[in-house]
């Protein structure tokens, strides 16, 4: 059977479906095992997100990876995007980041275990308990998978806790053209994509109603990368979708975040036409490839995203210290 080692690599899982004349019916799903609980889990496959219950788990085993990206590859991609979404107070241990920003998100609020810590791994988990106490924060540690697959084991016998696990997207720029199903000709589609080097007072007031609240700190993480843009579209002189791009990483990795529609605007293609607008713009400015940061959970973000051209390239987990 599976263990807690096994997240962030590849299975495959026989599970019973059914049951005919009196024999279970089988099919088998291959995947990276993403999450795995007492009673569920969860594989990110190329049709997406697939939430298995244990009890339906007939066998299950690691199988090699295919075409996975290199350690290195990750690490690259996870410092782009560390630079993307950069908080204000900042630490460092040995090569692993340490970052607050007010409480504001878990990527501005947690340590980023890649490379050496300098000192043994029990005591560089110790350095960043102590770090975020001395802030009066949790702790807090992303773990992308399977490069920190030992950070993980090491906080699984400490008791911590695991957030839902995230997906970390990619895809070569240019976007392909395509026209969203769900657009239409009338209604929105008069409505523009304008781009902003500042975020207006709606496009903020739209960011906190997402994130629950915005402290200083989280202008600084909008706002505090050198090439940035704000999407704004407007429909009836309201503001009705969001968007922010930013080119790190040398200027290889367009990064997408706060792709949001109101709910009244939803379904119609706005959101699609806020990534191509923002990955235009992001070729101008010599970005390669785009990257983007979506819950696995949320399945109508995944879904847009993948007929995008977007793929996994990894996933993490933020683990969070017990009380």
């Amino acid at each position: 059977m599976l263990r807690q080692q096994d997240v962030g690599h590849r299975i495959v899982v026989r599970r019973i479906v059914g049951i005919r004349e009196g024999r279970p019916q089988f099919s088998d799903a291959l995947g990276e095992l993403v999450e795995l609980s007492e009673t569920h889990l969860t594989l990110a496959t190329a049709q997406g997100p697939l939430r298995v219950p244990v009890a339906q788990v007939h066998r299950a085993k690691r199988v090699p990876p295919t075409r996975r990206p290199t350690a290195a590859a990750v690490v690259a991609l996870e410092r782009a995007a560390d630079e993307a979404w950069p908080a204000p107070t900042r630490g460092r241990l040995g090569d692993w980041l340490l970052r607050s920003a007010e409480g504001w998100t878990g990527r501005a609020n947690s340590a980023l275990p890649i490379g050496d810590p300098d000192r043994p791994l029990a005591a560089a988990v110790d350095a960043v308990e102590r770090w975020y106490a001395e802030r009066g924060q949790p702790a807090l540690i992303n773990t992308p998978l399977p490069l920190a697959a030992p950070v993980g084991a090491e906080l699984d016998d400490r008791g911590w806790g695991t957030r839902p696990p995230t997906l970390v997207q990619t895809a070569p720029l240019p976007l392909p053209e395509s026209t969203p199903a769900s657009s239409r000709p009338d209604g929105w589609g008069s409505a523009v994509v304008e781009l902003a080097t500042a975020p207006s007072d709606e496009w903020l007031a739209i960011a906190a109603g997402r994130k629950g609240g915005l402290p200083d700190a989280a202008r600084h993480v909008l706002t505090a990368v050198g090439q940035v843009r704000f999407a704004h579209v407007y429909a009836d002189n309201a503001l009705v979708a969001v968007g922010r791009g930013t080119v790190t990483g040398q200027g290889r990795w367009l990064g997408l975040s706060l792709i949001e529609v109101v709910p009244a605007a939803r379904r119609q293609g706005l959101a699609h036409r806020v990534v191509h607008e923002l990955a235009s713009w992001g070729v101008s400015g010599g970005a390669t490839h785009t990257f983007l940061q979506v819950e696995q959970r949320n399945a109508a973000a995944v879904a847009l995203y993948q007929r995008l051209g977007f793929v996994t390239h990894h996933t993490y987990l933020t683990r969070v210290a017990p009380n």
